[in-house]
């Protein structure tokens, strides 16, 4: 999922966000947290490239804001 799971925008938010995501051309989006959950919303409007406008931006907030990355 960290490698495919938001079409081409899936580096710049696997390095951004830092969870393993995947989206669905119907709006809905599920990020994983390693060893505690995942985390799922939906949000209808798309970017360009197919992957939900707010439910990225609410996932990435929440990864910020509590610390989930992966990466550090």
């Amino acid at each position: 999922m960290s490698n495919c799971g938001l079409y081409e925008a899936s580096a710049q938010f696997a390095v951004r966000v830092g969870l393993p995501m995947k989206s669905g051309i119907g709006g809905g989006l599920v990020a994983i947290v390693p060893s505690e959950g995942a985390i799922a919303c939906y949000s209808p409007t798309l970017d360009m490239v197919g992957n939900p406008v707010v439910g990225l931006a609410f996932v990435e907030a929440l990864s910020q804001k509590l610390e989930l990355s992966i990466f550090g």
